[in-house]
């Protein structure tokens, strides 16, 4: 297989190219390796250009591949590239391709995992601007020809019916499902013809839902024909009644809302918050002030990414990947260059500079039409979060409620949407937005029922009670008692089943089975699925989004809220986890080339020790008056000094139970000293797994790496559970890997004691447990620690559950 190397100004642009490419390959992926600008400047601003030694160094990486494919984003990428060929140490062919860098690399990963050839790969990725071409009535470069072999050929009809035809994943699918075998495709409304491992010629077709493909192939290739079948009878995986029926035209409006994420609400209206203002345009700057406006400017988009990069990591699935888009946002050249260039030649203020930039931007991507043109909303967001931080403005946001309502407004932006609360916002009504924005996907996604598109919703005086149904897209006013009740029962029934019973093997091995929460609503929930206690409370929610640390009245209010919610149960809350993905401007440093080894975690106390000890003691005198079981344990500990200084601290405010994280390789390596100084420890599986595999959880493309069962993490793991039966200092985890039913076996099995998930994995962990005697973990837990690979070390405890099962 051939090797692709990604050579960008940017590295964000290219990890998140990579990872949107890699994402259509599930399976025999090709290796892609990224080289990209230096770094960042001193003030968070790019460094502009691209390092040939580097390209070089990527290529000689893939020397042992079939041939390496280059491509580049931008003009002097190209000189680097072609200089890089004269750096390179390796024999392999390679060949510099002139393909559109983002498609172009889409295309050639999913035809690359196909075993095709560099000559195959590289005009795969050169063609890959044709089905835009086309669509935007452009000249279209020649498609990829569709060869027909053979007089006698199998030959198949099918209908499409996913909403979006043969978009980019359903292309990428087939392509991968046929890879080089004599398979065609065509579009018998357009009469078509494209060859079925060309993802860039599928796209071509134009083939849209409702629309009928036939498929062509050699008898030597049914197989692959059947396989396209199957894709094609299962909507491609789009079926689910989550998925929205294709967007309306740009050119005409929706003739009524249109539901977007399923189910059914009804509650009272609340208004979305208040956006900023639209700034003057005034008078010019002096020449002298605008290279500190300048400053200004990049120092606000800098501090908006932070905040949502930060909001990326707390949240999971679709809703993290989007906040990170938009957070690269934030950092576009494409926002900022032309409201540098508007403060620099004529003087116009920042936030007139960044509101002019971006309503360019977003005029551009209204006029591509469809789902491109969803995005404004998302540009808007960015433009109004800095422009608040350049005016001291406060953004409205989504308002906080104690009682569940249907939030209406114009539009939702991402990062809005990603921290809605399903308890308390029950549906979503928006005027604007359409069926792909990242509204409608981050609401399906957290099983909150939306309609957009619906027009005069703004109109809807707050406090009216309304029905909302997501399926059919009806928004309607004061139901009547019957259809309240109705509409009670779906819900009622559609709740996580609630844990039945404390934790326990079949055998009657006590396992704790915990919560992870962030604040008080997340402990009601907890409680309410029936959590034996909290395994993490991530406290840093209270700190997040401010100038300066609470005070400790306002934090030991906030932290008797969750301590009450548990009554006499164990509540364990981490010490602020500040630094590397949640950065604080009180806390941390504003840019550290490696923050996710700098200064995070217990070390932030290394600069500013009162921030912890003041933590602590509001923690002592919330639970001094609540009668929770209050443990308290601190991340990113690494050595022994630091687990006694831990211990010391709360010793000194009378907090009785203190513990710390296990994240970091040192510290499961000297398991045996660091339990012996602690009450208890906690795993933290997610650093954990990407500290010892070196491998940064936030960048997709090394998700196979960021992989709790990597048999390197499994055996740390068992260190630290045997160094557990050593010293008898009880060993739990709390990474999301512990609402994994088949990990909570192996885990048990390696000497863990309690597990902290999300609420709603409770029940199906309690099952799979109870249905398992503390023999069978152990048994279980030796075969995965036995696997040479991860896959081999999930397949090894499914088949020994499976086959406890059928006993």
């Amino acid at each position: 297989m051939i090797g692709i190397v990604a050579v960008s100004h940017s590295l964000q642009l290219a990890e998140a190219a990579v990872s949107l490419a890699l994402q259509m390959v599930p399976t025999a992926a090709p290796r892609v390796l990224v080289a990209a600008g230096a770094g960042v400047e001193k003030d968070g601003s790019p460094i502009v250009g691209t390092d040939a030694t580097r390209v070089a160094a990527a290529i000689d990486a893939l020397a042992d591949t079939d041939g390496v494919l280059v491509l580049m984003d931008l003009g002097s990428a190209v000189l680097s590239a072609e200089l890089a060929l004269e750096l390179t140490t390796s024999s392999v062919e390679v060949r510099l391709s002139s393909a559109p860098f983002v498609e172009g690399l889409l295309a050639a990963v999913v035809r690359a995992s196909g075993g095709a050839a560099l000559a195959e790969v590289a005009a795969e990725a050169e063609s890959a601007l044709l089905s835009k071409s086309g669509q935007l009535g452009e000249q279209a470069a020649a498609a990829p020809e569709a060869s027909v072999s053979g007089a006698e050929r199998l030959v198949a009809v099918a209908v499409l019916t996913n909403p979006l035809g043969l978009h980019v994943r359903p292309a990428a699918l087939v392509a991968t499902a046929v890879r080089t075998a004599d398979v065609t495709i065509r579009a018998t409304r357009t009469g078509a013809v494209a060859n079925a491992a060309s993802p860039t010629a599928l796209l071509a077709l134009g083939a849209r839902r409702g629309d009928q493909i036939e498929i062509s192939a050699a008898p030597a290739a049914r197989s692959e024909l059947d396989r396209i079948l199957a894709l094609v009878a299962d909507g491609f995986g789009e079926l689910d009644a989550a998925q929205p029926e294709p967007a309306p035209s740009p050119t005409a409006a929706p003739a009524r809302p249109v539901g977007v994420s399923p189910g059914r609400a009804v509650g009272p209206v609340v208004h979305l918050g208040s956006t900023v203002e639209e700034p003057a345009r005034g008078r010019a700057l002096a020449e002298g002030a605008r290279v500190a406006e300048v400053a200004r400017l990049r120092a606000a988009a800098t501090r908006v990414a932070g905040e949502l990069e930060t909001r990326a990591a707390a949240a999971r699935g679709e809703a993290r990947s989007i906040l990170m888009a938009t957070a690269l946002m934030a950092r576009d050249p494409a926002l900022l260059d032309p409201a540098v260039a508007a403060i620099a030649d004529r003087g116009t203020a920042a936030p007139r500079a960044v509101w002019d930039a971006a309503a360019e931007v977003a005029q551009t991507l209204e006029a591509l039409g469809g789902r491109i043109a969803e995005r404004t909303a998302d540009v808007r967001d960015v433009r109004d979060r800095i422009v608040a931080v350049l005016t001291g403005q406060v953004l409205g946001g989504v308002p906080e409620r104690a009682d569940p309502f249907v939030l209406v407004a114009r539009d939702l932006a991402p990062a809005d949407t990603a921290t809605l609360d399903p308890a308390t916002v029950v549906a979503l009504v928006t005027e604007e937005g359409g069926p792909t924005s990242h509204t409608a996907i981050i609401a399906r996604s957290l099983g909150i029922p939306a309609v957009v598109a619906a027009t005069g919703a703004l109109g809807i005086p707050e406090g009216t009670v309304v029905l909302v149904d997501g399926a059919t897209g009806e928004v309607r006013r004061d139901p009547d008692a019957a259809t309240v009740a109705a509409v009670a029962a779906e819900a009622a029934a559609a709740r996580p089943a609630r844990l039945a019973a404390p934790g326990a093997t079949r055998d009657g091995h006590p396992v704790a089975l915990l919560a992870n929460i962030g604040d008080a609503r997340g402990a009601t929930a907890a409680a309410e699925a029936g959590a034996e206690g909290v395994g993490l409370f991530r406290s840093e929610f209270l700190f997040l989004d401010r100038t300066d640390a609470p005070g400790r009245a306002e934090q030991v209010e906030a932290y008797r809220a969750v301590f009450a919610a548990f009554p006499e149960r164990k509540v364990v809350v981490r010490t602020l986890d500040a630094g590397a993905d949640k950065p604080l401007p009180f806390l941390t440093a504003d840019a550290e080339e490696n923050p996710a080894l700098g200064v995070r975690g217990l070390r932030t106390a290394r600069r500013r020790p009162e921030v912890l000890d003041e933590q602590l003691a509001a923690i002592a005198e919330a639970a001094a008056a609540e009668t929770a079981q209050v443990q308290v344990m601190a991340p990113m500990v690494a050595t022994l000094e630091e687990a006694r200084e831990v211990v010391a601290r709360c010793r000194a405010v009378g907090l009785e139970s203190a513990g710390i994280m296990i994240e970091t390789p040192a510290a499961a390596i000297r398991a045996d000293d660091l339990l012996a100084a602690v009450d208890f420890v906690s795993i933290g599986t997610n650093d954990l797994t990407q500290y010892t595999m070196a491998a940064d959880r936030m960048i997709g493309e090394l998700a196979d790496l960021n992989d709790p069962w990597q048999p390197a993490v499994l055996q740390l793991i068992a260190d630290v559970g045997a160094a557990s039966q050593r010293t008898g200092t009880p060993v739990g985890v709390c990474g999301e890997a512990a609402a994994d039913p088949l990990l909570a076996v192996v885990f048990v099995g390696l000497g863990v004691g309690s597990l902290s998930m999300t609420p709603r994995a409770l029940s199906a962990v309690g099952e799979v447990l109870a249905s398992v005697s503390r023999a069978d973990c152990v048994r279980i837990a030796a075969a995965a620690l036995a696997a040479s690979t991860a896959a081999d070390a999930r397949a090894a405890t499914a088949s020994a559950l499976g086959a406890i099962s059928l006993g």
